[in-house]
């Protein structure tokens, strides 16, 4: 798919299952909250993907293929977080900051679906013009 609609639907569905990954690991430190000596996850891309795509725009390579290249190049992280917890069984979820971070991806991963889908309806429109 995109091929036929560039480089911009490409990164919306890498950034839409690196923000599908986020989800789920912070759902499974929600279903963890109780389980002693777990220790809360976090997944990371947007450093490693703004590096790529910023290394792609200065390569000698046609632009938009060096951008494809990056793109696909980008890989997520799962980091465990090592702070300190108050809690005697050595689990350190924080409920609160769990939460927080569900609805904040849950309002990225929304963002993208709109702007994938407001992408494809103008171009939709653009094409029933012919």
């Amino acid at each position: 798919m995109s091929g036929i609609y560039g480089n911009g639907v490409a990164l919306t569905e890498k950034v839409l299952d690196y923000l599908w990954g986020r989800q789920l690991v912070t759902l499974n430190n929600i279903a963890n909250d109780d389980t002693p000596g777990f220790k809360s996850q976090y997944i990371t891309f947007e450093e490693e993907m703004g590096a790529r795509l910023s290394e792609a725009s200065s390569q000698s390579k046609t632009p938009r293929s060096a951008v494809k290249d990056a793109i696909a190049a980008t890989k997520m992280h799962v980091h465990t977080t090592r702070s300190e917890t108050t809690r005697l069984d050595g689990n350190n979820v924080d409920m609160d900051q769990e939460q927080v971070d569900l609805v904040r991806t849950a309002y990225e991963y929304q963002h993208m679906i709109n702007s994938i889908s407001n992408d494809l309806k103008r171009l939709n429109s653009a094409a029933r013009t012919f």
